[in-house]
């Protein structure tokens, strides 16, 4: 009788069209529920809770599409109906021993009597997929349709879908963080994924082992080891509570850079083992071959880390204790050829499954084979990969897959006319890809060229840049330095970074913001460059460096930076203006470094024998902050307030900018507010339009300052919310959590005060994260004039509660409670 009643529910409903309302039920711990209670019970309990559903959802016209495992899927005509009947359900098993997930998300989906299908059923079912047992999570699509109060949660990446999403919790119960892929910058594939369901399993329950802390997926090129390691690593994102980190490193060729990398990507401002200490976290480093070397100073970081895990891809393995191998075999006969008939985009056949075989059933075999469909059949490729197997084959000792992979990329070159061979070389000089224009200056390229390579799969291009897979840049490396253009390409490349850096070393005042994007986008060149003129040419080498020390230091890559123009200036070649540039940069980095004042003390000394006065104001600008950093304020102000007269006597605005900065931030820190004002404001007007990155905040900055003396906590939220938002352009988090604790200030004084403590507890959490120990003395009298009487306000317990809540946000869901609730308020 109960399932009679059951599929009655089910028939009354009529199925919604249009915009739908679509609701996936799932039970949390099904197995270990089983295991608890008997079989007999656990029938019983998944019954009633069925019921329990189908009653409540009936009840509010609900419509079941569905019901798979222990879940439901239901449609809804109203957006209120489906939450209604939702937390009606939820209410009548609270008390049961069964724990239902729930995600509800509003879209139109495209009718399939007696179901649906499309993007907006998938995005249901990965949000109930995100929550937990008792939670009910809803899209922002449907939020918009119900008045119920709900907990905004942020904004997450689910699962196969691109774009972020907000998602809201129906009820105010805590719950452990959803099980997105938000903490993490793992990036979103633009193919799909083949098989390896085996593969993937295999390598999360290795990762989840206590005792395999460091996991290589080995094997040469072209087995898929990277999509692979992405597949796995997404899976458990919602398992590392610090988050799930992708760090690239096929750019990379100095070993001594590893470490450098992981700290840049996870905007680590001191030593890395420190930044992460006992975290909950997986770092994902692709392609670790090349810097293998590497090994040790990784091995020693887990030992420093408890709690961080190591998921590697190389094809050499790193040979260290406490390394677990996974040797990542080739697909599947059957998952090689859905993976060759998906790209190559036809039906399959005993050709296609001949030339899998042929190819060892390798991914990158296969998608370069299935890019000649277009003008031979795969009987066709067979028969000519055939030919070419036996041909290019390595020595005995080397693995076999790796001869097939070598074989079906020379098989690819040699299919090239003369000129698309040596452009194809050519093209491996780019460590980093390159655009159109760079191609033409300096492998000769032409669009014709590069159109070919790209049909043929040996070039790839993303936006305005064309680039190589690592395995085929690898080759084409090969043959361009067993020929005879090698140095002559090498050459034409360092040429071409060393006047691209000058270029922009020129323009740094006035189009510094966009040559810091050109310059980090270039990045990869600029190190290839270094590289290839440190031994050949050291004053090349010293000009290259001293050129790049700004953007060094205004994108924080201070550890590279800092090896870079040492090595650099390690022995006297010049005594003039490429000295002088390099030393002004490397004290400007190295600020803790005892020589650090001799160093600009040189530097000012070799412009003033120059007789540069615009290099010899920047010289001394830098020297200005220095002193600063050391304590030694009233050396500092005289120091910039010359600089002033200088910039002022010379007309040259961007000088002058950085020297009302330094005056206005002496002035601030010793409580001269009035004198500071107006020169904050001058510097307000002139840099409005600017794009020197080390000052284009600083006119709203202490223009907030000022007003937050004189309690003008309107004006100072405004002047704040502009500081903010110019810092998240420059990409500058240390200065962003300075911006938003001074939003906090000016939510407290005009009552926003849950706000005020949730955006102070953010920037706690952020600042140990940056290894910073104490905020700034005007920062804590200011703490204490307008966040304390907020916390009196509140009261001990909901005080306490916004506080712990802004600690457990994301940076960005911080930054977008500054920008938007405190902003609309």
């Amino acid at each position: 009788m109960p399932q009679l009643l059951e599929e009655d529910h089910a028939s009354v409903a009529v199925q919604p069209s249009g915009t739908v309302t679509l609701v996936f039920t799932d039970i949390e711990g099904s197995t270990a529920l089983l295991d608890e209670i008997g079989a007999e019970a656990f029938k019983e309990a998944l019954a009633d809770h069925r019921r329990a559903l189908r009653e409540a959802f009936g009840a509010h016209s609900g419509y079941e599409v569905d019901e798979a495992g222990d879940g439901l899927f239901y449609a809804f005509a109203s957006g209120s109906q489906a939450v209604t009947a939702v937390a009606q359900a939820m209410a009548s098993l609270s008390e049961g021993p069964v724990r239902v997930r729930v995600g509800v998300h509003t879209g139109e989906p495209l009718l399939d009597p007696p179901k649906y299908v499309g993007p907006d059923v998938h995005k249901a079912a990965r949000i109930m997929s995100a929550a937990h047992g008792g939670q009910v999570l809803l899209s922002g699509a449907t939020r918009e349709l119900i008045a119920e109060d709900v907990l905004d949660l942020g904004r997450h990446r689910l699962k196969d879908f691109a774009e972020q999403l907000s998602l809201y919790q129906l009820g105010f119960d805590r719950f452990p963080p959803l099980r997105t892929i938000s903490n993490t910058n793992l990036p979103v594939p633009l193919s799909s994924f083949v098989g390896r369901e085996q593969e993937v399993a295999q390598v999360v329950s290795l990762i989840r082992d206590e005792a395999a802390r460091l996991v290589t997926l080995a094997g040469p090129g072209g087995t898929g080891k990277t999509r692979l390691a992405l597949e796995a690593a997404g899976e458990l994102v919602s398992e590392f509570g610090a988050g799930v980190f992708w760090i690239g490193l096929s750019p990379v060729r100095d070993p001594a850079l590893v470490v450098d990398t992981i700290a840049q990507t996870l905007g680590a401002k001191q030593e890395l083992a420190r930044h992460i200490g006992d975290k909950q976290l997986l770092l994902v480093l692709d392609n670790l071959e090349q810097v293998v070397e590497s090994a040790v100073e990784l091995a020693v970081l887990l030992q420093a880390c408890p709690n961080l895990r190591l998921l590697v891809t190389s094809r050499e393995l790193l040979r260290v204790d406490g390394e677990v191998v996974y040797p990542v075999p080739a697909l599947a006969e059957p998952e090689a050829v859905e993976l060759f008939c998906a790209r190559a985009r036809i039906e399959p056949d005993e050709a296609v499954v001949e030339l899998c075989g042929a190819l060892d059933n390798l991914p990158l075999a296969l998608e370069l084979a299935a890019a000649r469909v277009r003008v031979l059949t795969p009987a066709q490729i067979l028969e000519r990969i055939s030919q070419r197997l036996d041909l290019f084959r390595a020595g005995r000792d080397a693995d076999p897959r790796q001869q097939t992979l070598r074989a079906t990329i020379a098989w690819s070159y040699d299919l090239l006319s003369t000129d698309e061979q040596r452009l194809f070389a050519r093209m491996a000089v780019f460590r980093g890809g390159c655009t159109l224009e760079t191609a033409e200056q300096v492998a000769g390229a032409d669009v014709a060229g590069l159109q070919s390579l790209l049909d043929k799969s040996l070039l790839r291009r993303t936006g305005e840049r064309f680039w190589m897979l690592a395995t085929i840049r690898e080759y084409a490396r090969e043959l361009l330095e067993g020929g005879t253009e090698g140095d002559v390409v090498r050459r034409r490349h360092a040429d071409q970074y060393v006047e691209l850096t000058e270029l922009a070393y020129t323009e740094r005042f006035d189009r510094g913001l966009t040559w810091v994007r050109k310059l980090e986008e270039e990045h990869d060149n600029l190190r290839a460059a270094l590289d290839d003129l440190q031994d050949r040419d050291p004053l090349r080498y010293l000009q290259l460096a001293g050129a790049l020390g700004w953007f060094w230091l205004a994108r924080s890559h201070f550890a590279e930076g800092l090896r870079r123009l040492e090595d650099a200036l390690a022995s006297p070649i010049e005594d003039g203006p490429l000295t002088a540039r390099a030393l002004t940069s490397l004290g400007s980095i190295d600020v803790d470094e005892t020589d650090m004042l001799s160093r600009h003390e040189h530097s000012i000394q070799l412009w003033r024998t120059l007789g540069d006065e615009t290099e010899l104001a920047v010289a001394r600008d830098a020297l200005g902050w220095a002193l600063y950093m050391r304590a030694e304020k009233s050396q500092a102000l005289q120091l910039f307030e010359q600089n002033l007269e200088l910039a002022r006597r010379l007309g040259h605005q961007a000088l002058l900018n950085r020297s009302l900065a330094g005056v206005c931030q002496l002035l601030v820190a010793t409580g001269e507010f009035e004198r500071a004002e107006p020169l904050a404001l001058e510097l307000h007007a002139s840099t409005r339009e600017s794009e020197d990155v080390s000052c284009m905040v600083s006119g709203d900055h202490y223009l907030s300052d000022c007003a937050m003396l004189r309690r003008d906590y309107t004006l100072a939220e405004q002047h704040r919310l502009s500081a903010l938002g110019t810092t998240l352009v420059i990409g500058d988090v240390m200065q962003q959590t300075i911006e938003i604790l001074g939003l906090a200030f000016t939510a407290a004084a005009l009552g926003r005060d849950e706000d005020a403590l949730r955006l102070e507890g953010a920037v706690d959490t952020k600042w140990k994260e940056l290894g910073v120990s104490h905020a700034p003395p005007l920062s804590e009298a200011w703490r204490q004039r307008d966040l304390d009487p907020a916390r009196a306000r509140l009261g001990e317990t909901r005080a306490t509660a916004a506080f712990d809540e802004g600690r457990a946000m994301t940076w960005d869901q911080a930054i977008e409670l500054a920008l938007g609730k405190t902003s609309a308020a």
